[in-house]
């Protein structure tokens, strides 16, 4: 082992006390010796059942008949979420309004990150009123067991699948990471199943053995893997390997503009194949934290002056690491209409 990796030790074990996911970047994470006397095991099952005892806490947040269908399949879908008016208004701010947007080029599709913080939202009354409304801030905090502030972004997805370009990592089935996570999506327009439609494998956010002995056995090779999203602790589920897990068929998110959907990404899931040239746009938040923490409040992200600035302040951290080495994973984009072409 090098050097500067003993050195580091004391940095690599503690970072098994928090969300710390990858294989391939941390030695004690991907070791094949630590995992086969259970370390991966151990801690997702630990995740899990102090993401249980975080939730119970945070019961109030949801109806009884939004909790049983998270139980039951890891999201809950509400259709119908916002009144004619109050969608019309949505619509018309995001179609007229210009913003600062980030793009992320992943093969076949660009998906651009709007932030939402506060002075962006102050000018729009419609748009947050959305992202601050109960279902959509208590769903995620429900399923991601934390009463934090989420991410929130506008949140383009441009596929085009005639292109030459390598096809969308996201199409394939994957697990965000060890814990319970969640994600949200207000769909403002009609989904057509032919363009893309955000796909969900019900009950996989729970686990069973069958998920727990696939989990061993990924961490005993997931370092040396040569899918780098699979090797960083986001593992990837081939569609050869779904009937061992005994899962039913996906549900495909194919659903009419005004539809929220808050899901639990430590289920599988994907971005569906599109069939042909597509836009799809949505409200995105995202929220997850330290999965091993015994409480379920106390984000910091909550104080004043920091809430609802956690994208805005994501995207100044990719500004500089493009400044530093002249790309980023998410390139700044302009100041544009949400759905303008993205540069060549």
């Amino acid at each position: 082992m090098r050097a500067e990796k003993i050195l580091k030790m004391p940095y690599y074990a503690a970072a098994l006390a928090t969300g710390a996911k990858s294989f391939c970047d941390n030695p004690l994470i991907g070791s094949r010796r630590l995992n086969e006397a259970g370390l991966h095991v151990r801690r997702i099952k630990l995740a899990e059942k102090l993401a249980d005892f975080r939730r119970r806490k945070l019961r109030h947040l949801l109806p009884e008949e939004d909790r049983v269908a998270y139980e039951r399949d890891g999201f809950i879908a509400t259709p119908g979420l916002l009144t004619d008016k109050d969608l019309a208004g949505v619509r018309h701010e995001v179609e007229t309004t210009r913003f600062h947007a980030w793009d992320m080029r992943q093969g076949n599709a660009v998906t651009r990150f709007i932030p939402l913080p506060p002075n962006v939202l102050k000018d729009l009354p419609f748009l947050k009123a959305l992202v601050w409304c109960k279902p959509f801030q208590n769903g995620l905090r429900y399923l991601a067991s934390t009463d934090g502030d989420p991410l929130v972004y506008l949140h383009i997805v441009m596929t085009d699948p005639g292109s030459k370009k390598r096809a969308d990592p996201q199409t394939a089935f994957h697990s965000d990471t060890f814990h319970q996570t969640a994600k949200s999506w207000f769909f403002l327009y009609d989904i057509d199943d032919a363009e893309g439609p955000f796909t969900y494998i019900p009950g996989s956010h729970r686990l069973t053995e069958e998920r727990l002995n696939w989990e061993r056995e990924q961490s005993l090779v997931a370092a040396e893997s040569k899918n780098k999203l699979h090797a960083r602790g986001s593992f990837r589920l081939r569609t050869d390997e779904l009937s061992r897990l005994n899962y039913p068929q996906a549900t495909r998110f194919a659903v009419p503009g005004n539809t929220l959907v808050v899901a639990d990404t430590h289920g599988f899931h994907a971005r569906a194949s599109s069939e042909r040239p597509s836009v799809r746009v949505g409200i995105y938040g995202s929220l997850r934290r330290n999965p091993f923490l015994p409480w379920a409040g106390l984000d910091p992200f909550n104080l004043p002056g920091l809430r609802g600035q956690q994208a805005r302040l994501f995207v100044a951290m990719k500004d500089r690491e493009a400044r530093k080495n002249g790309r980023a994973s998410h390139m700044y984009a302009g100041k544009i209409l949400a759905t303008e072409p993205p540069a060549h």
